[in-house]
C-alpha cells in the first residue's frame, strides 16, 4: 500500500520503508514525525482520494538525519557599471524513513526504545562538549576595535554580522584568508568561494 502526502508545499508518493529527502522538519535523528495531510491512500480499485485530504489517514516516519542541500549560486552583474553581486544559499533538508501508513483513524504505536535515551547519564558531558564545539566560531576574533566590514563591496550589515559571529572582525583578517580558510567559510556559511576571494582582494587595499 502506498500514500501521497503533502509537506513543505510539495507532494510525495510514499510506501513503507521508503527513504526520502523533504523540506526541513523539526526533530533530531530517531524522532518520530507524523504527516496528516494525506491526499491519497491505497492502491488499485481500493484507493481512497481525499477532498482534499483523506479523513483518518496518517503516515508515520522516522527522522534519519538533518542536512543541507548543495549550494545554489545567484550571480548578478550590471554591465559597464563595475557592479556585481554573488550570493550563495544552501537549503535545509530532512531525511526521513516511512515506517507506517495508517487509515481509519488508527494511531501509531509508541516506541518503547524512546525511554532508554534518559538512562545513561554518563554520556551527558560528552554530548554537551560536542554541542559546544559545533557552535564554536570558525576563527578567533583579534583584540581591539573591529573594522567596519561593510566598506568592502558586497558585504552588507547582515553579512558583516554573520562574519563577526564567526570571529572575522577586521580587514586584516579578511586579507589574510588562505584558500583553505575560504573553503571552510564556503562550507559553513551562505557565501561562495568566489565571493569571499573578491572580499579578500578588496580587504588587502583597506588593510594597508
Amino acid at each position: 500500500m502506498f500514500a501521497v502526502i503533502k509537506t513543505g508545499g510539495k507532494q510525495y508518493r510514499v510506501a513503507a520503508n521508503d527513504v526520502l529527502t523533504i523540506e526541513k522538519l523539526e526533530g533530531a535523528a530517531g524522532d518520530t514525525v507524523e504527516f496528516n495531510e494525506i491526499l491519497m491512500v491505497g492502491e488499485g480499485a481500493g484507493a481512497t482520494f481525499g477532498v482534499p485530504f483523506v479523513e483518518g489517514a496518517m503516515v508515520v516516519a522516522e527522522v534519519v538525519e538533518q542536512g543541507r542541500a548543495r549550494k545554489v549560486i545567484a550571480f548578478k552583474k550590471r554591465r559597464r557599471q563595475n557592479s556585481k553581486r554573488i550570493r550563495g544559499h544552501r537549503q535545509h533538508q530532512t531525511v526521513v524513513r516511512i515506517t507506517d501508513i495508517l487509515t481509519g483513524g488508527a494511531k501509531p504505536a509508541k516506541k518503547a526504545a524512546a525511554k532508554k535515551e534518559a538512562a545513561p547519564k554518563a554520556d551527558a558531558p560528552a554530548k554537551t562538549e560536542a554541542t559546544a564545539s559545533t557552535a564554536a566560531p570558525l576563527f578567533t576574533a583579534p583584540a581591539g576595535e573591529p573594522d567596519n566590514l561593510t566598506k568592502i563591496k558586497g558585504i552588507g550589515p547582515v553579512a558583516a554580522g554573520q562574519l563577526n559571529e564567526q570571529g572575522i572582525t577586521t580587514f586584516a583578517q579578511v586579507a589574510a584568508l588562505s584558500d583553505a580558510d575560504i573553503a571552510r567559510i564556503d562550507e559553513a556559511m551562505p557565501f561562495s568561494a568566489d565571493q569571499i576571494s573578491d572580499w579578500r582582494d578588496q580587504a588587502k587595499a583597506l588593510a594597508e
